[in-house]
């Protein structure tokens, strides 16, 4: 999907130009310059040339997409919007994340089905609405938050969206190598299915768009076979006549906390929607990229969330379940597939696999945000990103093998505060103060790195920081309970909480900044 000749390919034809010219300049001095000096970061040039060149290969990074090098959709590209997001959250990641309504918040089976596709629903809501910016901009979602928050001030949520994006994949790679090693008896060790899934990976992230996009479009349809028969093999074991453990306010509580880690699974990937259609031609109907958008996403995460929460209610009551979670949350997913021997264990390997559909474009995402944090890393190729995040979260997957779900229970939910507070800003700054309908200035994309034309971003960084104070107050994790969670019966309100700090905020500061600054 990606044009051959890009942006970047052509800024290294020129900097390897004047660099020669620089040479030939300094007559003498260049001569007798020690060659050890210059020859590596010659090589180093020209092997990234080399590599850039390959067929199929993406070498633009965050540089803008202009209309002229967009694509012409076809129907099939037009459908593969709903199949990429479908693809990406197919994946039993997810379903590690459902299993927490009836193991850790104690919900019976209606409880946790209602707060799971209602808390997903509304997180994806707001993915979609993202997701529209990258045909309409060109640019990628880091990109686009300039306009919305300044060109300084973005720079915190693509730092955030890094951290993110790496934790995630963490979690895929742990996940992934547990149920290899389940598959396997054990005779596989979790650390050696890690690396087989990185090594993947890896393969298909550094090359960029157009093998993403293709291994996206038909990675979804194995793994939805294999989850048809783990519910054809499970389901006579769930148990959808459990009832929520507590009092009316204890049950009130933890179902406000499930939703609320729900919503932020969805909403996580709101820092990334616009990266993966950028390449879509400008007049893409809105309206279409949000419904199509919005269909993957709700139906992917409905789907695993329905299962995960029927595997989590039959621990209880089904033995060989209860000791395959004692050993991971991988485990148990295997064991799901027990009563159909060696094929439940290709199925198994299977849906283990289907994970990597999940990181690659967590990896691609978080590749693109290492190059907006400065122009040195604008100067690094994203292929290298890439490579480095994959090494750094393979490095992570080893160590934390054996502590997924503490892994899980702390970060999902402390990474999905800051996701909505940063799309509460955009939402209010396109309605409020962009929309061209009611005299908004409109976006002028092509001025994406122009700092003098950006925001200065002084009310949004301030309405984030105050949105993450009341994060603060109001969570409710392992590790720290906020004074507000305790008022409301320790429940979660983080998001809740939060959310109206950045809405209360935003609004006065965002129209003095206009009076008083101008932009």
């Amino acid at each position: 999907m990606t044009p051959e000749a890009t942006q970047d390919t052509q800024d290294v034809e020129k900097s390897a130009a004047g660099a020669t010219a620089t040479s030939t300049s300094l007559g003498d001095t260049a001569e007798t310059a020690p060659i050890s000096e210059k020859a590596p970061l010659s090589r180093l040039r020209a092997l990234d040339a080399r590599i850039k060149s390959l067929s199929g290969f993406e070498a633009r990074g965050i540089t803008r997409v202009p209309p002229e090098e967009r694509i012409s959709p076809t129907s099939w590209d037009t459908a593969s919007i709903a199949f990429l997001w479908f693809s990406a959250n197919i994946s039993v990641t997810t379903l590690a994340v459902s299993l927490f309504g009836p193991l850790l918040f104690g919900l019976g089976f209606l409880d946790s089905a209602l707060c799971a596709v209602f808390g997903v629903s509304l997180g994806c809501v707001t993915t979609a609405y993202m997701a529209t910016w990258g045909p309409r901009s060109g640019c990628r979602t880091v990109v686009v938050l300039r306009y919305f928050m300044g060109y300084w001030p973005a720079k915190l949520p693509a730092i955030l969206n890094i951290i993110l994006m790496i934790g995630y994949c963490t979690i895929n790679a742990i996940i992934s190598g547990q149920m290899l090693s389940a598959v396997n008896g054990g005779s596989m060790t979790i650390a050696v299915g890690i690396v087989i899934t990185q090594i993947v990976c890896f393969v298909v992230t550094v090359f960029g768009m157009k093998p993403f996009q293709t291994y996206e479009r038909f990675a979804w349809i194995p793994q939805i076979l294999v989850l048809f028969v783990l519910i054809g093999s499970a389901a006579p074991y769930f148990d959808t006549t459990t009832q929520s453990v507590g009092d009316g306010p204890t049950i009130a509580a933890n179902r406000l906390s499930y939703f609320s880690l729900c919503l932020s699974v969805s909403v996580s990937w709101g820092a990334a929607a616009a990266d993966f259609f950028c390449y879509y031609p400008e007049n893409t109907p809105r309206l279409r990229m949000f419904a199509l958008s919005l269909a993957g996403l709700v139906s992917a995460f409905s789907l695993v969330f329905m299962i995960g929460i029927g595997l989590a209610t039959g621990v209880a009551s089904h033995a060989a379940w209860e000791e395959a979670y004692a050993v991971s949350a991988g485990a148990l997913i295997v064991e799901g597939y027990g009563p159909l021997g060696d094929f439940g264990k290709f199925c198994g390997a299977v849906v283990a696999l289907g994970l990597i559909s999940n990181s690659i474009p967590s990896i691609y995402s978080a590749s693109l945000g290492c190059q907006v944090l400065g122009r040195h890393g604008k100067k690094v190729s994203r292929y290298v990103w890439a490579t480095a995040l994959i090494i750094v979260q393979l490095v992570l997957a080893l160590a934390g093998r054996e502590h997924l779900m503490a892994i899980i229970s702390n970060f999902v939910a402390l990474m999905g505060y800051w996701s909505q507070l940063m799309v509460y800003i955009v939402i209010m700054e396109h309605v409020l103060f962009r929309r061209v309908g009611a005299g908004g200035p409109g976006f002028d994309w092509t001025k994406w790195q122009d700092k003098q034309y950006l925001p200065i971003g002084y009310a949004a960084m301030v309405s984030f920081l105050l949105g993450w104070l009341g994060a603060i107050l109001g969570m409710y994790q392992v590790w720290y309970t906020g004074p507000l969670a305790v008022l409301a019966g320790y429940a979660d309100v983080g998001t809740w909480v939060g959310t109206g700090f950045t809405i209360v905020s935003f609004l006065p500061l965002r129209w003095l900044e206009l009076k008083f600054v101008g932009r």
